[in-house]
């Protein structure tokens, strides 16, 4: 699953439409971080249920506070990987109007 999210986020990237990145910070990281415009969008991957916090989101919503970063949890309880799959990654990524 993990592997399906990235290669759309990779896609969109290539064509221009966000910034893809990956963070981690010690032992606490984030599947993918998009930067569309000034929008942030730490984007985390589970194929199962989340039980408990994301302590990497966490982190890193934590230390870029400033920017006022979103969060995404796709599969899990979150985003089902077949919704996120089936929109361009714009409609998840980019402010809201």
């Amino acid at each position: 699953m993990e592997s399906a999210v990235g290669a759309h986020l990779a896609n969109a990237a290539a064509t221009g439409v966000c910034e893809l990145f990956y963070w981690r910070d010690r032992n606490r990281e984030v599947d993918f971080v998009t930067r569309a415009g000034r929008t942030v969008t730490a984007i985390e991957v589970k194929s199962g249920r989340t039980r408990e916090a994301l302590p990497g989101t966490e982190a890193f919503v934590a230390a870029f506070t400033s920017q006022s970063p979103r969060r995404l949890l796709v599969g899990g309880d979150g985003i089902a990987v077949e919704e996120f799959l089936s929109k361009p990654v714009e409609h998840w990524v980019t402010a809201s109007p």
